[in-house]
C-alpha cells in the first residue's frame, strides 16, 4: 500500500485494517505521534489527513491511503505549524510533552481553517487531553495566535 506521509510517498506492507498509528510508529519509525488511549478519546495520536485532525489509533490505514498525512515531524515545515510551535514555547505549554504532538496538530488545523477563531471555536477544537493540565497555557497561546 502506498501512503503519502509528510509529503513523501512511502510503501508499507500491512493489513488494510492496521491502525494508522501503528503504521506511522512501527513501520515508518515516526515516533512523535503517541499512543494514549487506543479509543480516540485523548488525542495523543492526532495527525492531519488532508489538513483535518484525525485520531490515528482508530483509523485503518486503508481509510487514509489516498490522503496526505502530516505528523509532528513535519509540522514546522508548515508556516502555521511553525507559528503554533513558537507560541507553545512562549506560553510554556509543554510540561511532560506527551500530548503535545496531538495538541500542536489540532491547533494548526484549526488556524488553517480559521485564522482568527473566537473563544468558542478554540474551546470546541482544543479538546485533546493533557495529563499535566496545561489547558490555560494552551488557551493563552491560541488567543495570541488568533490575534495574528
Amino acid at each position: 500500500m502506498e501512503l503519502t506521509i509528510n509529503g513523501k510517498k512511502r510503501q508499507v506492507d500491512v493489513a488494510p485494517d492496521t491502525p494508522l498509528l501503528w503504521v506511522i510508529r512501527e513501520e515508518l519509525g515516526l515516533t512523535g505521534t503517541k499512543y494514549g488511549c487506543g479509543v480516540a478519546q485523548c488525542g495523543a495520536c492526532t495527525v492531519l489527513a488532508d489538513g483535518r485532525p484525525i485520531r490515528s489509533c482508530v483509523i485503518p490505514v486503508s481509510g487514509v491511503a489516498d490522503q496526505a498525512i502530516t505528523t509532528i515531524e513535519a509540522i514546522e515545515e508548515d508556516p502555521e505549524g511553525k507559528r503554533v510551535v513558537e507560541a507553545w514555547g512562549e506560553h510554556q505549554v509543554p510540561q511532560c510533552g506527551y500530548c503535545q504532538s496531538g495538541q500542536v496538530l489540532t491547533a494548526t488545523a484549526l488556524l488553517k481553517r480559521n485564522a482568527r477563531p473566537g473563544e468558542t471555536e478554540i474551546a470546541a477544537a482544543m479538546v485533546n487531553l493533557c495529563r499535566c493540565g496545561t489547558y490555560n497555557a494552551i488557551t493563552d497561546a491560541m488567543r495570541q495566535l488568533a490575534k495574528g
